[in-house]
């Protein structure tokens, strides 16, 4: 007897409703619980042949169905095949959208600093959610282990995990397995003293290692990504004599070079509501070498919680209203292209 992608479904849906309710699982649920519209009579039949071959046990008389450890490796293992294909593919289409993503906001940065001619900082995109959307566990050696984790956004980011005692690698899915059971759609913060002392527990004699996998998941979701900053037309800023005597044009050119402290400012200004467009002038701008000059902000949108900055920056006498005019359309085409 094989086993077909309807019975695998149905076995599915046994593990994943016996795991929410403790309770041995019947026909009936399952045929409300899955997406085969099949008579009971019909689940029944292939409930009867899942227990034939071993995936599924019957408790005692007229009861459902609960999984056997044979329906639970083979849940596991296809679920972590499944993983498997999902982290492969994020990688790449994330490559593939990076890339893209680049040489868009490079093409934008020129093209402003070219309309308006004033200097454009573009930032990348930050990311406003990490919550956590899987995890996925490989064995480099007995004692470290590659903790790869997905969060909202599909971002990826992995972390070398050493261990103070060894694991068996048959134990390495089992615990893959608590992890993703618990913390899917988590966000770091509910990840809490309580969460983390069930699942010590529910993981016995490899609590230790439990709890180094999670501190490794923290401290990848609460990482700080680095927010890449784009500039064109630094040079324009001497075009304009109040900005252009040798004192304050090193100072402003220097500051084009602190990527990191443009990046966090322009980050940081305003929420990301709409697009959002701030103007900072002179003594507002919290950057000292830019208090001769404004800076006019706005955010553009690649999906929800996921947002970059665009800024311009130009002298106090700056054309405020086609720097805002070309701002305005810009965000609109950007959403045109990101929104597709």
């Amino acid at each position: 007897m094989d086993m077909d992608e309807r019975k695998l479904k149905i076995l599915q849906a046994i593990i994943q409703n016996y795991m929410e309710t403790g309770e041995p699982v019947g026909s009936r649920t399952i045929s409300k619980y899955t997406d085969l519209n099949l008579s009971s009579a019909t689940i029944r039949n292939e409930m009867s042949d899942l227990e034939d071959m071993g995936y599924i046990l019957q408790p005692h008389t007229s009861a459902g169905r609960i999984p056997s450890d044979k329906g639970y490796r083979l849940y596991v293992d296809t679920m972590l095949e499944k993983k498997d294909r999902e982290v492969a593919d994020i990688k790449d289409l994330f490559l593939e959208k990076t890339d893209k993503l680049e040489t868009v906001l490079k093409q934008v940065a020129r093209l402003l600093s070219e309309n308006t001619n004033y200097t454009t900082l573009v930032s990348k995109p930050k990311y406003e959610h990490k919550k956590v959307k899987f995890t996925q566990l490989s064995m480099v050696n007995e004692t470290q282990l590659l903790v790869i984790i997905v969060i909202e956004g599909n971002i990826v980011k992995d972390k070398f995990v050493n261990l103070t005692e060894p694991i068996e690698e048959s134990q390495v899915p089992q615990i893959n397995f608590l992890l993703n059971t618990a913390l899917d759609g988590l966000d770091l913060t509910e990840i809490n003293m309580a969460l983390i002392h069930k699942m010590k527990e529910q993981a016995g004699q490899y609590a230790g290692v439990v709890g180094v996998i999670l501190d490794a998941i923290a401290a990848a979701v609460a990482e700080e990504d680095d927010y890449v900053m784009i500039t064109s037309g630094a040079t324009n800023i001497l075009k304009y004599p109040e900005l252009s005597d040798k004192e304050k044009a090193t100072k402003l050119l220097s500051i084009l070079e602190e990527k990191d402290t443009l990046s966090h400012w322009i980050n940081a200004s305003g929420d990301d509501t709409d697009h959002n467009i701030q103007v900072y002038i002179g003594d507002e701008s919290p950057v000292e070498a830019m208090k001769d000059c404004s800076v006019v902000t706005a955010t553009y949108h690649i999906d929800e919680g996921v947002y970059g900055k665009i800024g311009i920056v130009g002298p106090k006498r700056m054309d405020y209203e086609k720097v805002v005019g070309t701002l305005e359309n810009t965000m609109k085409q950007l959403d045109a292209i990101f929104k597709k």
